[in-house]
């Protein structure tokens, strides 16, 4: 891994740049899961978690950039935190319960949030960014399974969901947008993580990576009435 670190270093700062923009271009994949919600005019069959978690885990992320002063990390997680908040707000216009399905998550991912935060600043600096990135891992891998979770207060169930997903061959729950960025974005950071030799960079992406993956291939496989449809009139 070190050879290749070292191979790659003198592409750090292009490799930064490029994962940055993809990053922020990514986000902006929300937009279409928004106008699905407008265009149906309701959020039923779309969950906010995805959005929520975005500001939860961009907040995050963010303290860890200025941990490591990373300015891609930092650019990419203020983008992240901004757009998400929007997003959420415009989940919260159309959402029928907006109790259940906004401000309740919402309110636990503050939670989360703000004591993980306060635990940043009061956590010895020697042991900071070793512990602080081990959180963060944890949550980034919580999110990544957010297509397959019932509820934003629940534990994750991949597994239940997963079979579901294969009975019903069904899976037009994941939204198609946010996933497939999803793959191009996480491999990027994983070459950057790579470059910087952080093992919870690696970790983070090697696992998201391989998570969207098996999204896209449950949306290729099982697209749901919609998708079964456009391809019935394909052929």
């Amino acid at each position: 891994m070190e050879a290749l670190s070292n191979a790659l270093q003198p592409h750090k700062d292009m490799v930064g740049q490029v994962a940055s923009v993809v990053t922020i271009a990514q986000f902006f994949s929300g937009a279409f899961v928004c106008k699905d919600i407008h265009k149906k005019g309701t959020t039923k069959g779309t969950a906010a978690t995805p959005f929520i978690g975005g500001v939860v885990i961009g907040l995050l992320m963010l303290r860890l950039g200025l941990l490591m002063n990373d300015a891609a990390m930092i650019q990419v997680n203020v983008a992240a935190v901004f757009l998400n908040i929007l997003y959420t707000a415009f989940y919260y216009v159309y959402s029928s319960d907006k109790y259940e399905e906004v401000l309740k998550p919402l309110g636990i991912g503050s939670t989360i949030a703000a004591v993980i935060l306060g635990y940043a600043q009061l956590e010895n600096p020697e042991n900071l960014e070793f512990r602080y990135g081990l959180i963060t891992t944890v949550l980034m891998l919580l999110l990544l399974g957010a297509p397959f979770i019932r509820s934003a207060s629940s534990v994750p169930i991949c597994a239940y969901d997963f079979k579901e997903i294969i009975d019903k061959k069904d899976a037009s729950s994941i939204p198609f947008p946010l996933t497939f960025m999803g793959t191009i974005v996480t491999f990027l950071w994983l070459i950057y993580g790579i470059i910087l030799l952080n093992y919870f960079m690696i970790f983070q992406n090697v696992i998201a990576f391989i998570l969207c993956l098996i999204q896209l291939v449950l949306l290729i496989l099982y697209p749901g009435p919609a998708g079964q449809n456009k391809k019935e009139k394909d052929l």
